[in-house]
């Protein structure tokens, strides 16, 4: 069991899972905002006063987004096609929005990065473990996302997942007793049950209770298919027809594995977050021309416009 969780006195770093914000904006009944030519601007504005929001209430010196551009173009979708083939490709206005986003991440003086290759998961992966040398032990490192899957990030108690609109954050001990299974072990967790959300299949009949079985007593993937026979003998019901159900599965259940594991060592040199320094990462000036130019040229309707960059100044004078 993992020892309760110290509140640390500071946090050296925000990483921010974009993507969960944007949308969250774009489909929210409660966040409507069209453009001066009537198109929809409400992932932006909504995004936008997100981050407002954000600034105001952290204060932060170092932070960066992380956005997806890889929709059924990276490399899981090369490893297996059907890879979140359930979700549907955003439209013009849509993928405008998207792009747009991060560029008002840029004008508010916030690091943005994004790939056609590598998912969000994967830019916040890499930022987070270079992270581990970037703070001494005591500073904490946060995650700002309520994806599950990003829990298998926190590789000790300086990490924190925290959920951001639901104001919870999750330490190691906390997915432990969410999951019943350690932040190392949530690749090996979801290649065995599987996520339907991102079309990973998993081994069929095995859901949490089994795979949280089946990794306590053996660890880990490796080491339940090292050990199948050993598997009758475990006290918990069912298991005598699992060495056939997972022999019969083991392709899919590695596959799986491998879809659902972050990647934490990006080194592409083509990929500017795999080449980031902590100094990348320093929130910079933001500039109210540049900020007002953007909601011009976005198309942002003039009352729309005038409240954003009123929060724009109240928020430049409380940073000043």
């Amino acid at each position: 069991m993992e020892p309760p969780h110290t509140p640390r006195k500071e946090t050296g770093i925000y990483l921010i899972d974009a993507s969960i914000y944007i949308f969250q904006a774009h489909f929210s009944p409660y966040v409507e905002c069209y453009g001066s030519a009537e198109q929809d601007l409400s992932a932006i504005y909504g995004f936008t006063q997100f981050l407002f929001q954000f600034l105001r209430r952290t204060s932060p010196t170092h932070l960066a987004v992380a956005r997806d551009e890889s929709l059924q173009i990276g490399f899981r979708h090369e490893l297996h096609p059907l890879y979140k083939s359930n979700r549907e490709l955003p439209d013009e206005n849509l993928k405008m929005q998207l792009d747009a986003c991060g560029r008002v991440a840029k004008a508010l003086g916030i690091p943005d990065f994004s790939s056609r290759r590598f998912e969000a998961d994967d830019i916040l992966g890499t930022l987070a473990c270079k992270a581990q040398n970037w703070f001494a032990d005591d500073v904490e490192i946060c995650i700002v996302s309520k994806d599950k899957d990003l829990a298998q990030l926190l590789k000790d108690e300086r990490y924190c997942l925290w959920d951001y609109s639901g104001n919870k954050k999750r330490y190691r001990g906390d997915i432990i007793v969410s999951y019943g299974v350690s932040p190392e072990q949530f690749p090996d967790y979801l290649g065995l049950i599987g996520d339907a959300v991102d079309v990973i299949s998993g081994v069929p009949g095995i859901g949490p209770v089994k795979a949280k079985a089946l990794l306590s007593a053996f660890g880990s993937l490796h080491g339940i298919y090292d050990r199948l026979l050993e598997i009758p003998t475990l006290p918990i019901r069912g298991f005598k027809q699992l060495p056939l159900v997972l022999a019969t599965h083991k392709e899919a259940a590695f596959l799986s594995r491998e879809l659902a594991t972050i990647v934490c060592n990006v080194s592409e040199s083509n990929e500017e977050f795999a080449s980031a320094e902590l100094s990348d990462l320093l929130l910079a000036p933001a500039s109210e021309s540049q900020f007002a130019s953007f909601l011009t040229e976005v198309g942002f309707k003039q009352y729309d416009a005038d409240h954003l960059l009123l929060q724009f100044n109240k928020l430049n004078s409380l940073s000043s």
